[in-house]
């Protein structure tokens, strides 16, 4: 009976093939990524973006592989859905030329998804094409949806506050030493003032080779922004997550115009179930062998699916 059961199960994995493809942006930068496309004619379409700093596009950074993005291309495929995540500008196979952060502004992020919706678009294989943003990915999102050629949008994890204050809400629940040196590093960048001297304990946070990009990124509201959209939305929030909040989820829902409210319980920030212990969750982030959440692929599919 056993033999038999695995047998089976070895006919109905669905087979799908990873393609790699390279998209020219704005500015001639190549954009790496992979295109999961399921055999049918013509399928749906998600565009998968990535969350802050050096994630690439399957969820992964050089200290920890979580793959939870490339789980979430897998699980999709199940259900017919095509996909397509990438490397941001200055990760991994989309470094380029670029040699540090100040290099990149919070825009070519967005530029670069516009390409990437261009790209699609006018290969007329799809018949509807839907954003995924996660966590910084949201925001990058929501704003190329404004003018961009998309049918539907999907926030998991996105702030509902800018930049600067979200990481300052971060860091409250530390040590309170840490808000005493962070606090007066993040006043000065909300004034759009460069900070000299960063203690190496933040320099990650707040090095000089990435004070322009927060500058730039926080001049941006996620809840007034998400409001200009006219398109179906989606946002995903789970009640684990260590780094995102509910009523960030709560703050975007209220601002769209359209929107669907999910909260899962239980889920962190990497879509996986996990304690609310801030150690016993962190340790979900390096564990590529745990599944991404169920109920969060078929809310998606589910939102993808309704006409």
């Amino acid at each position: 009976m056993t033999k038999f059961f695995l047998f089976f199960l070895f006919f109905i994995i669905p087979k799908f093939t990873s393609q790699d493809i390279i998209i020219n942006s704005f500015d001639d930068h190549k954009i790496h990524g992979s295109l999961i496309k399921h055999k049918k004619s013509k399928s749906d379409l998600v565009v998968i973006i990535p969350g802050s700093g050096l994630t690439d596009r399957n969820g992964n950074n050089s200290s920890i592989k979580s793959d939870y993005l490339k789980l979430l291309s897998q699980e999709l495929y199940k259900y017919k859905i095509s996909s397509f995540r990438y490397d941001k500008r200055g990760v991994a196979e989309s470094l380029g030329d670029i040699k540090l952060a100040n290099e990149i502004k919070f825009q070519d992020f967005v530029k670069d998804v516009r390409e990437i919706i261009k790209y699609f678009r006018q290969s007329n294989h799809y018949n509807s094409i839907t954003l995924i943003g996660h966590s910084e990915g949201s925001l990058i999102g929501m704003i190329a949806s404004q003018t961009s050629d998309v049918d539907k949008f999907v926030s998991i994890a996105g702030a509902g506050e800018d930049y600067l204050t979200v990481i300052q809400r971060q860091l409250s629940n530390r040590a309170p030493y840490i808000k005493s040196m962070s606090d007066p590093i993040i006043e000065q960048l909300r004034n759009k003032k460069l900070v000299d001297s960063i203690p190496p304990l933040l320099n990650n946070l707040f090095g000089s080779s990435i004070q322009e990009f927060l500058i730039d990124a926080a001049s941006y509201n996620p809840s007034a922004e998400i409001s200009k959209l006219n398109i179906p939305i989606l946002i995903a929030q789970g009640t684990n997550d260590i780094q995102i909040e509910v009523k960030d989820a709560q703050m975007l829902h209220d601002a769209a115009n359209k929107s669907r409210l999910e909260i899962i319980q239980g889920m962190n920030h990497v879509f996986r179930q996990a304690s609310e212990n801030f150690i016993l969750n962190l340790q979900t982030y390096g564990n590529p062998d745990l599944p991404i959440d169920t109920s969060l692929v078929h809310i998606i599919v589910e939102f993808i699916n309704k006409n």
